[in-house]
């Protein structure tokens, strides 16, 4: 069996995120873009992120989503290539919208940072040594 897994995120305005994840240069996934979801490609893989309007992902989930201003649901890495890298995606970040919470620094074997988006879903940006 060959299985694809992917993630679906809620969002306050869907037009915001995907004027966001655009302005970060991520490639949109091709036919699914509309008033209820932004959906769009990350990484050599292509791995999918759904960004849905949040009634629509909490009428289909049957539930409610977590509450970003008190805790992080998952944070999502994306590798980097040189700690240039890394410093060119906090300044992308901040001029997109979002906002870095751990700029570009040293720690654990590993030279990174970390932001999250308009509506508050977290990435770091890793460069491993």
């Amino acid at each position: 069996m060959k299985t694809k897994i992917w993630a679906n995120l809620g969002v306050k305005k869907v037009e915001k995120s995907s004027a966001f994840y655009t302005k970060l240069g991520f490639e949109k996934n091709a036919g699914l873009e509309s008033d209820e979801l932004a959906s769009f490609l990350f990484g050599a893989d292509n791995f999918v992120i759904h960004f849905f309007k949040e009634d629509s992902l909490k009428k289909g989930m049957k539930g409610e989503l977590a509450d970003l201003s008190k805790g992080t649901e998952v944070i999502f890495t994306l590798s980097a290539e040189t700690k240039e890298e890394v410093d060119e995606w906090a300044v992308k970040v901040k001029n997109a919208g979002g906002s870095v919470f751990s700029p570009p620094e040293e720690f654990q074997g590993m030279y990174g940072c970390a932001f999250a988006d308009p509506d508050g879903h977290k990435f770091n940006i890793l460069k491993w040594k």
